[in-house]
C-alpha cells in the first residue's frame, strides 16, 4: 500500500540556480532585503532581487512617486539607489547570513555602465545571479531604450555576458510590439533566464488641478490590473525561447503563482503586493504549500507548463 504524500516539494530551478520555492521578491519593491528582515523571515523566500544598482548613486524621480489606480498602482521612483560600490561595501555583507538567493538588479545609462556595475559586483561574494534591467519606463535615458529594440537589447546582453561569471537574467519590457523578438535576441546574446515583465507605461492626472498625480508625469503600472496581460506575455515568451522565464505582474495569491507556472514560468516575482502587505512574500510561500496540498499537487513540476490547449 502506497502512503499518501504529506508534504509539497516547492523547490524550483531557474537554469542552474536552485530555489527552495518559486517566490522571489521583485526589484524596487523590497529595498535591499534588509528593510523587510524584521517583518519577513527572509530565509523562507526563494530569492530576493535587490533595488536596481547603477555605477553612481541616483536620487531618483521627484515626488510624488506613487499613485493608486483601479486594481493597481503607478510608480515613478526613478531607480533611486546608493550606487553599486556602497551596496557591495555596506548592504551585501549584511545579507550574507541568509540562505535565500540574492540577485542583483543592474542598470546603466550606457552599455559601458552596465558592464562597469557588473565588474564591481564580480569582486563581491554572496550573489547568486544578475538581473539586467533593460526595461524601466521611469528614467529619461538608458533602461527602456535598450529593451525596446532587439539589436540594442542583444548589445547590452553580449557585453554583460563577457563581464559576468554568474547567471544572467534579463528583465524585459511589456511596452514593445513583439516581446518574443526581444526575448530571442537576448537568448542568442547569452542570457540565462528572462524576467517577464516590467511595468506598463501609464499616467494619471487630476482633472481639478490639471496636473499629473506623479512628479514625473508618467510612470509604470503594476498590480492585479496587469496580470492577464503579463500572463499572456509569459505564455508567449516561454514558447519562443529555450531558457527559463520568471513571471512578474500582479501576483497576490497562491492561485496567481500557480497560473504563471501553468503557462510555463519557472518562478514568479512579487512586487506591488509587498506595498499592500509587507509580509506578502512569506504569506505566499505558506499559502502556495497549503493550496498545493488541497489540490493534491505534491511537486511543482506537475504544474509547470501544464496548460491544456485543446
Amino acid at each position: 500500500m502506497v502512503s499518501a504524500a504529506t508534504s509539497v516539494d516547492l523547490s524550483v530551478s531557474v537554469g542552474a540556480l536552485r530555489l527552495t520555492n518559486p517566490i522571489i521578491a521583485a526589484s524596487g519593491t523590497f529595498g535591499y532585503g534588509l528593510e523587510f528582515s524584521h517583518l519577513v523571515d527572509l530565509n523562507r523566500l526563494g530569492g530576493i532581487v535587490v533595488k536596481g544598482l547603477s555605477i553612481e548613486p541616483m536620487d531618483g524621480a521627484p515626488a510624488p512617486r506613487l499613485c493608486e489606480t483601479a486594481s493597481g498602482m503607478l510608480n515613478a521612483v526613478g531607480l533611486q539607489n546608493v550606487g553599486v560600490r556602497a551596496f557591495v561595501a555596506e548592504k551585501l555583507p549584511k545579507l550574507g547570513g541568509y540562505r535565500t538567493q540574492i540577485v542583483a538588479n543592474v542598470f546603466g545609462h550606457t552599455v559601458q555602465e552596465y558592464v562597469e556595475v557588473i565588474q564591481v559586483l564580480e569582486t563581491a561574494e554572496g550573489l547568486a545571479a544578475y538581473e539586467l534591467n533593460i526595461s524601466c519606463p521611469n528614467v529619461k535615458r538608458g533602461g527602456a531604450q535598450f529593451g525596446s529594440e532587439a539589436g540594442l537589447a542583444a548589445e547590452v546582453v553580449t557585453a554583460a555576458r563577457k563581464a559576468a561569471r554568474r547567471p544572467l537574467w534579463v528583465k524585459l519590457s511589456p511596452n514593445v510590439t513583439d516581446i518574443r523578438a526581444i526575448a530571442q535576441a537576448v537568448e542568442s546574446a547569452g542570457a540565462d533566464a528572462l524576467t517577464v515583465a516590467n511595468t506598463y507605461a501609464g499616467m494619471s492626472v487630476d482633472a481639478r488641478t490639471q496636473k499629473s498625480r506623479l512628479g514625473s508625469l508618467t510612470g509604470g503600472l503594476s498590480g492585479p490590473a496587469i496580470k492577464p496581460l503579463t500572463l499572456r506575455l509569459v505564455y508567449e515568451t516561454c514558447r519562443a525561447v529555450n531558457i527559463p522565464v520568471v513571471g512578474l505582474g500582479g501576483v497576490e495569491t497562491p492561485e496567481d503563482v500557480a497560473e504563471y507556472l501553468v503557462v510555463g514560468a519557472a518562478a514568479v516575482q512579487v512586487g506591488t503586493a509587498s506595498f499592500v502587505d509587507p509580509k506578502a512574500t512569506e504569506r505566499l510561500v505558506e499559502g502556495l504549500e497549503k493550496w498545493c496540498m488541497e489540490e493534491k499537487i505534491f511537486d511543482l513540476k506537475e504544474l509547470r507548463s501544464s496548460l491544456k490547449e485543446d
